[in-house]
């Protein structure tokens, strides 16, 4: 049996990147799988390819980013697990960062996380079932780079609410943790080192050699590790916001 057999799971931000990789391991672990995006054609390919559920929704609408739960529980019966993975990642510094960029960082990187957290809780909650939350976080929110300032301060605290949801309802067995993800190869950070960065095709090469690993994060190992966190095998581990990267925190040459 697979690791998440006869499980519902809700993808929100899982039409692409480290959420279309969620959507794929939890399909091959035996999850019915409900995940949202925005782009109605990106959505329904995966969909296709998967025989996963795909919603259009904005998550940037918060009433959506809640409705996003009522929807999988309409088209399934129900929903055991929720990931939010996601994310936008636009540059902004603390100086030149507007009040609509800092706005939309919110919006989608701490915001929709929240309410359907609260939806899915509410609804394990009248279930009186236990469920499994993870949310895809970054290790930027321990402080991050000068040009990531509202995406450091939303995932920042995102990160604080996955703990306070992990203590309020570890006794409802709902299990809640995060994975603060490094730098992962993805479509959205070939779209992101391209418009800000002015990089050229060869940038996942030179990327690469920087690291100590001689690679970046695989959207594959990312998703087998969430599916992991979602499934019955991680056990009691609730509140945790583990450090998925090679670079480690405060360590020092």
């Amino acid at each position: 049996m697979g690791l998440l057999e006869n499980k519902v799971v809700l993808v929100n931000g899982g039409s692409q990147g480290v959420g279309a990789g969620i959507v794929r391991a939890a399909v091959r672990e035996g999850a019915t799988v409900v995940f949202t995006g925005r782009r109605a054609g990106t959505g329904e390919k995966l969909a296709a390819d998967t025989g996963a559920h795909f919603v259009r929704a904005d998550l940037a609408d918060a009433t959506q980013a809640r409705d996003s739960v009522a929807r999988a529980v309409a088209a399934h019966g129900r929903v055991d697990c929720l990931v939010n993975a996601a994310g936008l990642t636009s540059r902004g510094s603390l100086l030149d960062t507007t009040p609509e960029l800092f706005d939309a960082h919110v919006a989608i990187n701490l915001r929709a996380p929240f309410f359907a957290m609260q939806a899915a809780v509410q609804h394990l909650l009248d279930r009186r079932a236990p469920g499994t939350i993870v949310n895809i976080i970054t290790t930027s929110a321990h402080g991050g780079q000068s040009f990531l300032a509202p995406y450091v301060a939303a995932k920042a605290g995102l990160a604080g609410l996955t703990r306070n949801a992990a203590h309020a309802h570890r006794w409802d067995r709902i299990r809640v943790n995060g994975l603060n993800i490094g730098w992962t190869d993805t479509e959205g950070e070939d779209a992101v080192q391209r418009e800000f960065h002015d990089a050229g095709d060869d940038w996942r090469e030179k990327a690469a050699r920087s690291q100590p690993m001689g690679k970046l994060g695989q959207v594959d190992e990312i998703a087998d590790f969430v599916v992991f966190l979602l499934s019955d095998r991680s056990g009691v581990v609730t509140g945790s916001v583990i450090d998925w990267d090679q670079i480690v925190i405060g360590g020092l040459d």
